[in-house]
């Protein structure tokens, strides 16, 4: 694919990322304890049925300038053991309201470094969790790492837990843009670490790299990506660099460095794509590629592709979304459930309540409609507004109404070849892709893209 990037410049613009619909910045605390409970409870008679944990791990030894997740600096063992203590709690609390016939599919942890913590630690609440819930035969437990922290012998502990997936934080291999940003490198050769996993029969390895940091350079990432592709890992991300200092302050100290401009940036994301689609692995939504035979590549050519806070995944795969820790998003068909992001609060809030709920979003009808068609567009790149009336058992003209369809809005896309629309189906071309963000946004009514709201798309 030719990568256009006067066309790309063109539409970089401030939007959402859509891992949720509405997005975060839309939570509010009018939401309490109760609510919550009723709406677990609730979920019990809801689609999907299948289940997902997730599990935040707010902790890192050393705070990378560029992070922009929920985490804090710390080694402190007594401090990890109040914590896990509380999430043991939460998770009962929750537990204790959810159908047992349901079945878990998924399990996730993600921070923050969850490997930081002792794993035994981590041992706990995964036998907490098969405890409280009935797992399916073979389900997806994955855990994002942190390379600098994981041992050999750690792998062979996390398979005998069950994770069958892991996630290593690479994001560049190049010593001295690490050393600008503050991240510590790999304690043990890339290769060895996932040599290992495969040794121990993981269903895939995951790479996670950035681009857009300060002190990378085309031909200096283009050395990050061939040492990526020659370890071969399932999956790879290659993730845009989101500046926004004015919601994490420490992005400041990158600027006394330089941020890439838009124009350094698509320089990075088109060598990255055209080197990683040479070498067989097929781009899959926004940032991410696998190989072909991949279960994401699978879904993305069935259109059955999902995506929630913790990235891409399938619809068998991927089921409501229970959260437990400090900042964690519980994802239900009816709405988002966030925990306080203070540790402190989170560990005094369970201990009293078995809760630590601080904000949330319920959604309507209207906007469960929204969110359909915003996922169908970012995930699958098609659109059958048919096929989304007959979910809501309603009728084309009514959906178009509900997302506020314009066809003039989608002008400029079909003018730049980068989307074709046949009767009631939408289907965005390769290159398309590249703004999917964009094409996204113009079935949202309720966009208000106002200053240091949203990230640019590029």
């Amino acid at each position: 694919m030719q990568i256009r990037k006067d066309l790309l410049l063109k539409y970089n613009q401030a939007g959402p990322r859509y891992t949720s619909y509405p997005p975060a910045n839309y939570f509010h605390t009018n939401i309490g304890n109760a609510e919550y409970q009723q709406a677990i409870v609730q979920s019990n008679s809801e689609m999907p049925q299948n289940i997902s944990l997730y599990v935040h791990i707010p902790f890192c030894p050393r705070l990378c300038h560029f992070c922009g997740c929920t985490t804090s600096g710390s080694r402190d063992k007594d401090l990890f053991r109040r914590y896990i203590d509380a999430v043991k709690k939460e998770i009962e609390n929750v537990a204790g309201l959810i159908d047992k016939n349901r079945k878990v599919s998924q399990v996730h942890w993600g921070g923050g470094t969850p490997n930081s913590i002792p794993l035994e630690m981590v041992q706990e609440v995964m036998d907490l969790f098969r405890a409280n819930f009935t797992f399916e035969s073979h389900p997806e437990i994955a855990m994002e790492c942190s390379p600098a922290y994981l041992e050999l012998e750690d792998i062979d502990r996390l398979a005998s837990f069950g994770f069958n997936r892991l996630s290593l934080g690479i994001q560049d291999f190049d010593a001295n843009v690490l050393k600008i940003v503050n991240r510590e490198p790999s304690k043990h050769p890339v290769e060895e670490l996932v040599a290992r996993m495969k040794q121990n029969g993981f269903d895939s390895v995951n790479l996670d790299l950035i681009y857009g940091l300060p002190g990378q350079t085309v031909d200096g990432f283009r050395k990050s990506i061939e040492k990526a592709i020659e370890i071969s890992p399932d999956r790879l991300v290659t993730f845009s660099y989101a500046h926004v200092p004015w919601v994490k302050s420490a992005q400041k100290v990158l600027e006394k460095t330089g941020i890439l401009n838009a124009s350094e940036k698509l320089a990075l994301m088109e060598m990255a794509y055209d080197l990683l689609t040479e070498n067989g692995y097929v781009p899959i939504g926004m940032d991410h590629y696998a190989k072909p035979e991949d279960e994401l590549t699978k879904a993305l050519v069935n259109k059955k592709l999902h995506r929630n806070f913790q990235g891409y995944c399938t619809r068998e795969t991927t089921g409501q979304v229970y959260g437990f820790g400090s900042s964690a998003i519980t994802q239900l068909e009816n709405g988002y459930y966030q925990n306080t992001k203070v540790i402190e609060t989170y560990i005094a809030s369970v201990n009293n309540s078995g809760l630590a709920l601080e904000r949330g979003y319920q959604l309507t009808e209207n906007e469960k409609i929204i969110r359909t068609v915003i996922e169908e567009v970012m995930c699958n790149l098609f659109l059958d507004f048919e096929a989304v009336a007959q979910t809501y058992k309603t009728d084309v003209a009514t959906i178009k109404q509900v997302v506020g369809y314009d066809a003039a809005k989608l002008t400029p896309f079909i003018e730049d070849e980068l989307l074709e629309i046949q009767g009631d189906q939408l289907r965005i071309h390769d290159d398309g892709s590249l703004v999917v963000r964009n094409i996204a946004m113009t079935f949202d009514p309720q966009l208000s893209v106002k200053e240091n709201t949203y990230s640019k798309t590029i």
